[in-house]
């Protein structure tokens, strides 16, 4: 059966959801089609089960700093099916009716299946063909990327997929790559009983981040009693009786009852790659970063692009490419994308590190202090915390930002907006900020910036 649309939507994650929402109205007429779940890995395998998986971890810490703020004695029986329900039912109990619901109510058709583009304006699915008449969108971003090692396809190991909605606790879990999702799934395992070792094949663990905010996570990993090894990458992968063993590099060992392979994401070109679309050196759509544009009439939109892998900018180039498609002159803006990792503390970042700012011949001016020291950071008991700015002398603004504090998320909105206007530092140096809030340490940090810009 043939179909014509205005526009077909390839993938009905964050970004599908968010073009159908604002053509709704437009009368142009699109059909989104989806293999799996409509809402794509956000709500079912990703961000929505993993934080709560993370928030789990942290009332049983909450609990346990009882001891030293306000109790004599704590004590608790982790509950572990309590906790798998709960992320299990965040996570819709990975039932998509109501918003493949709330997608066809804006007036999009939902067509499921296994999409594939067979020309720049078909896509076929299963035995049907859909025709766009005025633009494709490619949004059917990525998956867990496995690494090449040997005999780790031999062996029942855990993708996000598994790890997000665990349904058993593991008693040993070695995590393979020492990047956010394994950071962050290591941590809310530990705390819920787990031994956790991580084991990175770099030189550091969140290498995509500053590494001042590494260093300040550290001591907060070790106090959840996870074992970190970095720069020595696992060779081999064996199944030896109940126990999964990896063999590094140097020769160590290390084992495990299950292993999460997190080691990044790959995009899924299967797709669309036969349609002769080009891709980036790492195998994501190749786009126009403004327009969001692969050629005329073909868009990517979300994680396919490879610009970001976060839910909020995927949902950002839904809002993109509809505006495009209404006809209007929308662009990308991708100077100041927010980023948060939600260990505890929380890492959260927007804008250049210092080396990239260098790289991009900036002549820098870099201010760090410890939010612990603050009057909040005491009141808070917490420690070991880090704020990185990074100024451009020449032009005197902010161009990078890196928190790791307690609520380093919420914090983050005011120089996401600093960056993306371009924000005079002197002017941020004259910003009040609530006493005792954590982001008070934004005050005296900007001062100290601006004074190396005037």
């Amino acid at each position: 059966m043939q179909q014509e649309f205005d526009v077909v939507c390839l993938g009905g994650g964050v970004a599908g959801e968010a073009i159908a929402g604002e053509l709704q109205g437009s009368g142009l007429s699109i059909a989104v089609v989806e293999r799996e779940l409509v809402g794509g890995e956000c709500p079912y395998w990703g961000c929505v089960p993993s934080k709560t998986l993370l928030r789990s971890g942290e009332t049983l810490e909450e609990a346990g700093r009882a001891r030293t703020l306000a109790a004599s004695r704590v004590d608790w029986d982790v509950d572990f099916p309590k906790v798998s329900k709960r992320v299990l039912w965040m996570a819709r109990d990975l039932d998509d009716s109501r918003p493949a619901a709330a997608l066809e109510a804006t007036g999009a058709k939902l067509v499921r299946g296994e999409g594939k583009l067979v020309d720049l304006r078909t896509v076929e699915v299963g035995g049907d063909q859909l025709t766009a008449r005025r633009a494709v969108v490619i949004a059917n971003g990525g998956t867990a990327a496995i690494p090449p090692i040997e005999g780790l396809n031999k062996v029942d190991f855990w993708t996000n997929r598994q790890a997000a909605i665990p349904r058993e606790l593991p008693e040993r879990l070695v995590v393979l790559g020492g990047g956010a999702v394994g950071v962050e799934l290591a941590q809310a395992f530990a705390r819920l009983g787990s031994k956790v070792t991580i084991v990175e094949a770099g030189p550091r663990f969140l290498g995509l981040e500053e590494p001042e905010a590494g260093a300040a996570l550290l001591p907060h990993l070790k106090a959840d009693a996870i074992e970190i090894i970095v720069g020595d990458p696992c060779v081999a992968v064996e199944k030896q009786a109940s126990d999964v063993v990896l063999h590094l590099k140097s020769g160590a060992v290390v084992s495990g009852d299950r292993v999460l392979v997190a080691t990044g994401r790959r995009p899924n070109f299967e797709a669309w790659l036969p349609a002769g679309l080009t891709q980036t050196e790492k195998g994501w759509l190749k786009v126009d970063p403004e327009t969001l544009e692969a050629r005329d009439g073909i868009y990517g939109a979300g994680d396919i692009t490879g610009i970001g892998g976060f839910t909020h900018l995927a949902y950002y180039h839904g809002q993109i490419v509809a505006r495009r498609l209404r006809g209007k002159d929308a662009r990308a803006d991708h100077t100041a994308v927010p980023r948060v990792t939600y260990t505890d503390p929380e890492i959260a970042s927007v804008g250049w590190s210092e080396q990239s700012a260098r790289g991009h011949g900036v002549d820098v001016a870099v201010v760090t202090m410890d939010p612990a020291e603050t009057a909040r950071g005491y009141i808070h008991d917490f420690h070991d915390g880090t704020l990185k700015l990074i100024g451009d002398k020449e032009r005197g603004v902010l161009v990078g930002a890196t928190l790791v504090t307690p609520r380093a998320g919420e914090i983050l909105g005011e120089l996401v907006v600093a960056l993306k206007l371009g924000t005079p530092l002197r002017e941020l140096a004259d910003v009040i900020h609530p006493f005792p809030a954590f982001n008070r340490v934004l005050g005296a940090a900007f001062e100290q910036l601006a004074s190396k810009v005037s």
